[in-house]
């Protein structure tokens, strides 16, 4: 799946944008928010505090529950 970054997010992880394969148990964009974090470095740091962050898919405002798919 294609994750964007902006704004500060795009600062502490270091890109704009890239394709992960996040494992099957990333089932909402919740979860791929917490996998992302285990990545270490600007990762863990960018992703630390949940409630600083707002998440889109398909260029729609999301919670943190939506459901993702690859």
């Amino acid at each position: 799946m294609k994750v964007l970054y902006f704004a500060w997010l795009r600062q502490k992880v270091g890109r704009g944008e890239e394709s992960v394969d996040a494992p099957g148990t990333v089932r909402t964009v919740g979860d791929l928010a917490a996998w992302l974090a285990t990545r270490g470095g600007g990762y863990a740091d960018a992703f630390a505090d949940m409630k600083r962050l707002r998440a889109a898919l398909n260029q729609e405002h999301v919670d943190f529950g939506a459901p993702v798919k690859a």
